[in-house]
């Protein structure tokens, strides 16, 4: 009898991350069911990346519109009883994953991106990483470091290296992205004439953080495109003329206009990974990251809210002579189909 997994997805980065995984289980016949939970409902932040990425029609659409792990609970519950799966597969570190694992109701949860610490406890997405892993109980981490703090913490799961299943999406579709988009002649820009800026995370759309932020891209001097999550959009106040906002991007327009960018300044735990496997400098407007590596290779740098330091950061901005290789080989789907199937 197959191995049935009900795959919970919410947000931009799950889609992403489920559209290789969804592949590789359909390949070693396991069967998928999909449910999104609606915690993003703009079309251009979710249905685009169904249609673009080829994953398959969600079977469950709970249509919340709202990022509430306690209205997702029901709904996601009442689909793990219909469905009766083996595993409830939940990705990176979102309120959908927290909600996927705690709805799961005794059947086994197994966690895409286990082992992932920022060490800053004040956001949200540190403590959902924690708290999924104490329920997981397959933990299937992108490094050897997450392997290192699952053993430190003393979880309960089985523990397994894959390698980062984005790497899997961006080694593929990065090149057709730069082949098939027209972004950039839309746009009227030149590949490495350009800054690419993405701020969405709650504390950071806060207007004060987020002033701070638009003003560093100000002090920048340089033209910097920034598609605008609309949670950003709507508090964003006038802007610099050097700052032009454009409505989210479907996927593979999004992977041709970072991966020509001179510089990536962003939020995002993804494209903080995706500019380092793009070969293109990152700036982070946060504190702290989870993907230390990328930070400690020289690739990308911490500045904070702060607009002198994120105006210096882009002015200096190289990617180090040498790049290791970071977060897997581009077969790390497999990977988890394989566990999936033999745990």
């Amino acid at each position: 009898m197959a191995v049935r997994v009900l795959s919970i997805v919410g947000n931009r980065p799950q889609f992403i991350k489920s559209g290789p995984v969804s592949v590789a289980l359909g390949e070693a016949g396991i069967d998928e069911v999909v449910l999104h939970t609606g915690q993003h409902y703009d079309r251009e932040l979710s249905e685009v990346f169904f249609e673009e990425l080829g994953l398959p029609e969600p079977a469950y659409r709970l249509e919340l519109r709202t990022a509430a792990p306690e209205a997702m609970r029901p709904g996601i519950a009442r689909a793990v009883e219909a469905e009766r799966p083996d595993w409830v597969l939940v990705y990176g570190d979102t309120n959908s994953t927290l909600a996927g694992a705690q709805a799961a109701a005794g059947v086994r949860v197994a966690h895409v991106e286990a082992g992932l610490r920022s060490g800053d406890l004040s956001m949200p997405e540190e403590r959902n990483r924690i708290a999924v892993d104490r329920i997981a109980a397959l933990l299937l981490c992108p490094d050897e470091r997450s392997r290192r703090t699952l053993a430190a913490e003393g979880v309960r799961g089985a523990v397994e290296v894959v390698g980062d299943v984005m790497a899997d999406a961006s080694i593929r579709l990065a090149p057709v992205a730069r082949e098939r988009s027209h972004v950039l002649e839309r746009l009227a820009l030149e590949p490495g004439g350009y800054l690419v800026a993405t701020i969405h995370r709650e504390a950071n759309v806060e207007p004060g953080r987020l002033a701070r932020i638009v003003d560093g891209l100000r002090r920048t001097g340089e033209q910097v495109v920034f598609p605008a999550h609309p949670r950003t959009r709507a508090r964003l106040a006038e802007l610099p003329g050097n700052v032009r906002v454009v409505q989210p991007l479907g996927y593979l327009d999004m992977a041709a206009l970072a991966s020509q960018a001179r510089v990536i300044v962003t939020d995002s735990g993804g494209l903080q990974k995706e500019a380092y496997w793009y070969g293109v400098p990152c700036v982070t407007a946060r504190p702290s990251t989870e993907w230390v590596d990328t930070v400690e290779a020289g690739a990308n740098v911490l500045v904070d809210d702060d607009p002198e330091l994120l105006a210096a950061a882009v002015a200096q901005a190289r990617m180090p002579d040498e790049r290791p290789p970071l977060y897997g080989d581009g077969s790390a789907a497999p990977r988890v189909a394989a566990s999936l199937a033999a745990a």
